[in-house]
């Protein structure tokens, strides 16, 4: 699904490294150090920057430089990114259509993505009348009904508390599952949210340096890795 072959990109002085596999469906968590290279990776493969070097296949076929909008990913960041002046219909109806001239059948497909992500009747409501958590279900919702394959996630609950955060996870673990969904999301929290994913990527120096099912960051042989994120093994 996804394959980064000796992909490098240079930014000033900060030269990156990229070599990875993942499968169709599979559920991914990138961690490591601020300024380490997770947000990069996921712009890689996004699109919204391209390597210097190496190759990028989605789904089978070169991507390496194709434009974001023609790749199979959508892409939710921390913020938001709603419009204040649009309504929640508007903001969502812009990742099908940006004109904003939408059919009934439109319509109904952008009323059962609100109700899937918990905001049956808030259509017409404004990004100011919901709460930071309606408002990052608003930005899921404008993502999924791309019904694009691949999810990537950029640290987008950060600004949540940990209940609403945990809310956020298990809302897009059975939507992920519901639509066959490849994930990768970039996070900062080393705790028990990290049991939502197969596989765990550990990013430092803009390499890739751990590559395994998130419990094995507490076995005695990834001590090394397990302290360069401040976690302690007993």
């Amino acid at each position: 699904m996804i394959e980064l072959n000796q992909v490098n990109y240079h930014y000033d002085n900060f030269e990156m490294h990229f070599e990875i596999n993942i499968a169709a469906k599979e559920h991914v968590v990138i961690v490591g150090p601020s300024g380490a290279g997770k947000s990069t990776l996921l712009s890689l493969i996004a699109g919204f920057i391209f390597p210097n070097s190496g190759t990028i296949k989605l789904n089978h076929q070169n991507m390496t430089k194709i434009a974001p909008g023609k790749r199979p990913v959508s892409m939710l960041f921390q913020h938001n990114n709603l419009f204040s002046h649009l309504t929640i219909q508007q903001n969502i109806a812009l990742g099908i259509k940006p004109s904003l001239k939408l059919t009934i059948t439109e319509q109904d497909k952008i009323a059962d993505i609100l109700t899937q992500v918990g905001l049956d009747g808030f259509a017409t409501r404004y990004p100011e009348q919901l709460s930071g958590g309606q408002r990052q279900r608003v930005a899921l919702a404008r993502c999924l009904i791309q019904h694009r394959p691949i999810l990537l996630l950029d640290e987008p609950f950060s600004a949540l508390d940990q209940a609403l955060r945990h809310d956020m996870l298990l809302l897009v673990n059975q939507i992920c599952h519901q639509y066959d969904l490849t994930l990768i999301m970039v996070s900062h929290y080393l705790d028990e949210s990290l049991n939502y994913f197969s596989r765990c990527l550990v990013v430092d120096d803009g390499q890739i340096i751990f590559n395994e099912r998130p419990a094995q960051l507490m076995q005695p042989q990834h001590n090394a890795v397990a302290k360069l994120l401040g976690i302690k093994i007993d």
